[in-house]
């Protein structure tokens, strides 16, 4: 019967676990001095080890001849362990067998010796998934064993440990196992089995492994099915998988709001019988990297990527500013959410979530807004803003002599014959030169700029007056430079019903308790919205850098 790849190259002993040195050096030192522990506990990500170092501990405690603190593997102990003919060495699943009465079985069994080796050990794999009955019993057993009893925990979710198992035991915590031991040990693997694998390959099977070695093995054993080499386009074909070419060309066109770039990549997905969901992931992945790129001076030490990697990486990251970044990840991760809850209309999420993601003006969420306030500030600190508006000036300059010139025609066409040959024979004299005057502000134009806690105001109004929430709830609010508050509203019936005293009052107190101020009655100024020709000077801004 075939083996599976990952349980054939299991580690047998310390020295073949790979990335967890930190705690195969440990174990290794007990087991060379004979100073075993009553308990351990074994935490960490799936894959990473942990069945497989209690095994291997569970050999070691028992083996008859351990070399440098390994087992032999030649023993009648250690033969006994591996074909599973030892009955000393209890493996049990939490998840299925996470009783009280189960722990009690246990708890009954400790106080006997041995059948045919020197410890008894238990490995408990899954230990989280017990119930609260089921730690209490194991408590005091824990605690103080008999001297011929082991216990070996394994859990991947220690936060659902109660505190009095943890420390009971020896902890050692299990870390994901870099790239690089991940590659190696797969290059090792394939060559033995006879593999052909590409070294691009084998950095993607480690990339989608997560850290986990089991994980990697049964992708390598996967994508190696058929006697096929194994190379980056089959591991995109056998995962399901889109290149990493085809989420730059995404990336591109949503800098580019190319959008018929943006369906086509998703019909082509689609069509492929890709899924979906699948693809986003690697999306959202790629932004993070363009992420971390984007913030950090020196992403190599928190990214895994090649140098070709990276040089696309740094391209790609000079099109957006890091605002507009963070907004795209917070579309990607509300839309993968709803793919999840909504499999039938995962297409429609997507098409979506990527026109958004072209025009943050299509949203009105903060991570949007604070996206066009990053170009703004940029287009203001660049002066793109001001040359602008400096070039708008000058054209209404240039166009303001020619509406003059027919007037002037027109005025000679109208005089008399006589005064139009004084006015032909007689040379004008020549205009007096003089400092043009500095432009002087208008005396009446006022400068308004919008109350940002202006809901703030609607909502203490709305907690005694209901009503009045409800006609000051679509107005907009302004401060003018000598401390004025006008406020704005949409009708005038509105308007009227506010100028109550009562209302008056109430909306007074409000902006007094918001702007933290005393707002006087001379100072609150209610408007009709579009009576007025004031503009406010954000409103300018904004328009302008919306034409651009």
């Amino acid at each position: 019967m075939h083996q599976a790849l990952y349980r054939k190259w299991r580690p047998q002993t310390f020295d073949d676990v790979c990335g967890q040195e930190h705690i195969t050096s440990i174990l290794r030192y007990e087991a060379e001095h004979r100073a075993f522990s009553h308990a351990y506990l074994f935490c960490g990500s799936r894959g990473t080890g942990k069945t497989t170092c209690a095994k291997i501990l569970a050999k070691v405690v028992n083996c008859e001849s351990p070399v440098n603190g390994n087992p032999c593997g030649k023993c009648e102990a250690c033969k006994a362990i591996d074909s599973g003919a030892a009955t000393d060495v209890l493996e049990m699943d939490a998840a299925s067998n996470n009783g009280v009465d189960n722990i009690r079985d246990i708890r009954d069994e400790v106080v006997y010796s041995p059948a045919m080796l020197r410890y008894r050990v238990y490995i408990i794999d899954e230990v989280h998934m017990l119930s609260a009955s089921a730690f209490n019993a194991l408590l005091k057993t824990l605690e103080e064993p008999p001297e011929h009893v082991v216990f070996i925990l394994a859990t991947t979710e220690l936060q659902k440990l109660p505190a009095t198992i943890i420390s009971r035991c020896q902890r050692f915590d299990f870390r994901r196992i870099s790239t690089e031991h991940l590659m190696a040990r797969l290059a090792y693997i394939a060559k033995e089995e006879n593999i052909v694998l590409h070294t691009d390959a084998a950095r993607m099977l480690a990339k989608l492994a997560q850290g986990g070695m089991r994980d990697a093995i049964s992708l390598l054993e996967l994508c190696a099915g058929g006697d096929r080499e194994v190379t980056p386009e089959t591991v995109e074909q056998a995962v399901g998988l889109t290149g990493r070419d085809a989420m730059l060309t995404t990336v591109h066109a949503v800098a580019e709001r190319n959008y018929d770039a943006l369906f086509g990549q998703i019909d082509e997905v689609v069509r492929s019988s890709k899924d979906l969901s699948v693809f986003w992931q690697d999306l959202i992945s790629l932004y993070r990297d363009i992420l971390v790129i984007k913030t950090t001076q020196s992403a190599a030490s928190y990214l895994d990527l090649t140098d070709h990697e990276t040089e696309q990486l740094l391209a790609a990251a000079k099109l957006f500013r890091k605002e507009t970044l963070l907004y795209h990840c917070k579309l990607l991760e509300d839309a993968f959410f709803a793919m999840q809850k909504a499999n039938s209309v995962k297409r429609i999420v997507a098409e979506m979530t990527l026109v958004r993601m072209c025009d943050e003006a299509l949203d009105d969420s903060a991570e949007a807004m604070l996206s066009r306030i990053a170009k703004l500030e940029e287009q203001i600190a660049t002066g793109r803003f001001a040359l602008q508006r400096s070039e708008a000036a000058s054209t209404v300059n240039e166009v303001q002599p020619s509406r003059e010139a027919p007037e002037a025609e027109q005025s000679s066409a109208t005089k008399p014959p006589a005064e139009a040959a004084t006015s032909v024979q007689t040379p004008a004299a020549p205009p007096k030169m003089s400092a043009p005057a500095p432009a002087q502000p208008e005396a009446n134009k006022r400068v308004l700029r919008p109350l940002r806690n202006w809901m703030e105001v609607v909502e203490r109004i709305g907690r005694s007056a209901q009503m009045d929430a409800s006609f000051v709830k679509n107005a907009r609010a302004y401060a003018m430079e000598n401390g004025t508050v006008v406020v704005r509203f949409e009708n005038s019936f509105s308007m009227q019903m506010m100028e109550r005293d009562d209302s008056r009052d109430r909306l007074r107190a409000a902006l007094s308790t918001v702007l933290r101020r005393e707002v006087g009655d001379r100072q609150l100024l209610m408007e009709v919205a579009g009576r007025t020709q004031d503009p406010s000077v954000i409103d300018e801004i904004l328009d302008a850098c919306e034409e651009d």
